[in-house]
């Protein structure tokens, strides 16, 4: 019975580690872009969106759709990078385990 006290423990340190580091995540942020710097996005490591810059010089009413695939591709990307952020954050706290729906 004991062990079994030892592992509520720990996984009590594991899950305040995990919330401290996803309260962390909010606030660090990653940047993507597109169209040679065209397109900005900036995402938070709860792989939230936190602003888009888009420069005049992209915006051709005539070409839309070359606008929606650079916002999609910096969008994808930052989120891309967003994740893997996460997953090295959260990955020092499990030290190296491969907990599912975690990592």
């Amino acid at each position: 019975m004991k062990d079994i006290g030892g592992l509520v423990k720990q996984a009590q340190k594991i899950q305040a580690k995990m919330a401290k580091v996803q309260e962390e995540l909010a606030n660090k942020t990653v940047e993507s872009s597109a169209g040679g710097g065209m397109v900005t996005v900036v995402a938070n490591g709860r792989q939230e969106i936190v602003s888009i810059k888009i420069e005049r010089e992209v915006v051709d009413p005539n070409d839309v759709d070359m606008l929606h695939d650079l916002i999609l591709a910096a969008v994808n990307d930052a989120l891309k990078k967003s994740q893997q952020m996460m997953q090295e954050e959260m990955a020092q706290i499990a030290g190296g385990l491969k907990i599912p729906g975690l990592l």
